[in-house]
């Protein structure tokens, strides 16, 4: 799953409110069109709580 960047991590979760779990994050970047790659990220992250952004970045972007 590459092609993702943090800047479009970032882009796709504008405006989420936190703490989130992944399906209001997915939800966020469903809704600012995020490209199916950075959804498909957010997917694989699991049924997770996050307490702000730097948290969902690093479970992102741990396994490149």
């Amino acid at each position: 799953m590459a092609g993702v960047s943090p800047t479009d991590l970032q882009k796709a979760l504008s405006g989420a409110e936190y703490p989130a779990d992944t399906e209001q994050l997915k939800k966020v970047a469903r809704s600012n069109h995020a490209p199916k790659e950075v959804t498909e990220r957010i997917d694989h992250l699991g049924k997770k709580q996050f307490q702000n952004p730097a948290e969902v970045s690093k479970a992102v972007f741990q396994n490149e």
